[in-house]
Order: structure tokens, then sequence, then C-alpha cells
């Protein structure tokens, strides 16, 4: 868990509107009974975990595709290769949808917008050494040319939330 607690506090705040201003409908299925905390989140989303990312094409036709999500400081981080169509489609209209889904036992669901973490012809986010650190140590400095292959980005989301089957065995695992 890469999360301090300024960004557990964040997300906490985040993930208790975005509930209470949710539908009736997703409310009976999301409760205080089959959620998860930030904390307990933050402890579940480790490591790599696939992501289907929706973007939309500029006549309006929505995409989706997988990305390798990375959970770090309470918002999702990716990358795509720069040719990717979907990286057109973030260039243009940078609003997303993600789902995460772990069988029947999680679902983690965000909307919001993204950042270019590693642009080419402009300064990188702030903590962009880092992240490309974290990225390197995870898939191997050798593994992409940085800055002319791949493209990453930052999820601001303005909406998650999370649905935990059973939330005691989803975080056994992590503790």
């Amino acid at each position: 868990m890469r999360e301090t607690p300024e960004d557990l506090t964040e997300l906490q705040a985040l993930l208790d509107a975005s509930l209470s201003s949710s539908t009736q409908h997703l409310r009976s299925i999301i409760n205080s009974e089959s959620t998860l905390t930030a904390e307990q989140l933050a402890g579940v989303l480790t490591g790599m975990c696939t992501l289907a990312l929706s973007t939309v094409t500029a006549k309006g036709e929505p995409r989706i595709s997988g990305v390798d999500g990375h959970f770090l400081h309470g918002k999702w981080h990716f990358g795509t290769a720069r040719g990717a169509a979907k990286a057109r489609h973030l260039a243009a209209r940078p609003a997303v949808s993600a789902a995460y889904m772990l069988g029947e036992e999680l679902g983690v669901f965000t909307h919001g917008t993204v950042e270019v973490l590693n642009p080419q012809d402009s300064d990188p986010a702030a903590d962009w050494p880092v992240l490309r650190a974290y990225f390197a140590g995870f898939y191997g400095d050798d593994a992409f040319d940085w800055d002319n292959d791949v493209v990453y980005y930052r999820l601001h989301p303005h909406w998650m939330t999370v649905y935990a089957a059973d939330s005691s065995k989803l975080t056994q695992a992590t503790t």
C-alpha cells in the first residue's frame, strides 16, 4: 500500500460521496456490508490489476479495452502505446470509465478524467520520476523506451464505488 493518510482521507470522502449520490438500485447492491473502506481498498489493490477502460471515439462511439492498472496514492495509473487508438481518444477526450472486477468477489468502478504523466512535448508530471521508477521496477527498466514508446496516465476520479461480496475474505489475504 502506497497511500498516505491524506490519500486515504481523500479516497474515503470520494467513496462516501459517490455512493450517497448513487441511485437507489445501486445502493441496494452496494451498502456498508458490501463495500470496502479506502484503507481496505488500497490494501487489496496492489500490484497490477487488469482494468476494462472505456474511451469515446470522435463519433461518440464507446470503445473498451484492457490496460494494466496500478492503484497508487488512491488513483488508477495506466499506460498504453503512444500510437494506440485509446491514446488518440484520450488526447482528444480525456473522460474515461474504468472497471476492475475480480470474479463475483470485487468490483471497483471509476469515472473521471485522465492526466498525461509523461508528455513528449511538455514537462512531465512532478511525480513522474517516482512513478517511472515504480513502473520500471515492475516491468523492467528496459521493457520500453519510456519517453517515446508509451504514454502513462493518472485517472482523477470524480466518482468511484466498490462492491465486495465478502470484505473479510478480501482483506484477510492482505493482512
